[in-house]
């Protein structure tokens, strides 16, 4: 069996809207692992966007302990979690998230300067991975410039040069058509096979469940069925980089 990437238990996490509180997880359990895509999916509301917030340093639960790469995130200082999810997270999102001046290539380059590469082998990385995901002919075009399925696969190469062992995507493939939509899961396999990373998926889009290697439904907060599509390569099989072990 492969590598536990993400191993949580007991997540709660509830909302005050004015004098009540509604609860939007309760009690959850989940875990992903390396070099598999798991997809997490149920109705607007259902609690599947709270849940990747929480695995994903960006909002405490009240309850519960995200293990992390084997490190318990919440009883970090916010700012080691800030470094946290620099150093070994990416982030792809329903709306894109560009910056509208910066062209494709600035756009990449910018996330790897954060994470402290120079700035030759940070254009060397940006245009390999925009590359990889068939935007090698599109490298100086600004958002305004590009289709919707370019503009998600430029925020898909953002993520993936760091080289991230951890993948959150929420909604990746909502604004786009069927095709597009096919592209972008395919590369998100990609980067689970080749690059041995954890994809935690989540979406409504009920085209998407034949690409997963596990699908998880939520609805009211729990987490109804969990079914393993295909199993995860065997722990060793590839490390982090893609390299054979």
């Amino acid at each position: 069996m492969s590598a536990l990437a993400i191993d949580a238990h007991g997540i709660s996490k509830a909302y005050k809207i004015g004098k009540t509180r509604q609860q939007v997880l309760k009690n959850v359990a989940f875990n992903a692992y390396h070099g598999q895509v798991t997809m997490i999916m149920g109705p607007s509301g259902s609690g599947k966007s709270t849940l990747i917030a929480a695995l994903s340093g960006l909002m405490k639960p009240d309850e519960g302990e995200v293990l992390a790469l084997g490190e318990s995130l919440w009883l970090k200082k916010r700012n080691q979690i800030d470094r946290f999810r620099l150093d070994h997270c990416g982030f792809i999102f329903q709306g894109f998230n560009l910056f509208p001046a910066l062209d494709a290539m600035a756009q990449v380059v910018q996330v790897l300067r954060y994470c402290g590469v120079n700035k030759s082998d940070a254009r060397a990385r940006a245009t390999a991975v925009l590359e990889s995901v068939g935007l090698g002919q599109r490298l100086r075009q600004k958002p305004a410039e590009l289709s919707g399925g370019e503009k998600q696969r430029v925020a898909i190469a953002r993520a993936l040069a760091k080289e991230p062992q951890l993948i959150f995507a929420d909604e990746p493939t909502s604004a786009l058509d069927s095709s597009n939509g096919q592209v972008i899961i395919r590369l998100l396999h990609q980067a689970a096979r080749q690059r041995g990373a954890a994809i935690v998926v989540v979406t409504h889009d009920p085209r998407l469940e034949a690409h997963a290697d596990r699908i998880i439904h939520m609805e009211d907060g729990k987490i109804l069925d969990d079914r393993m599509i295909s199993e995860p390569p065997a722990h060793g099989a590839a490390n982090h980089n893609g390299s054979q072990q």
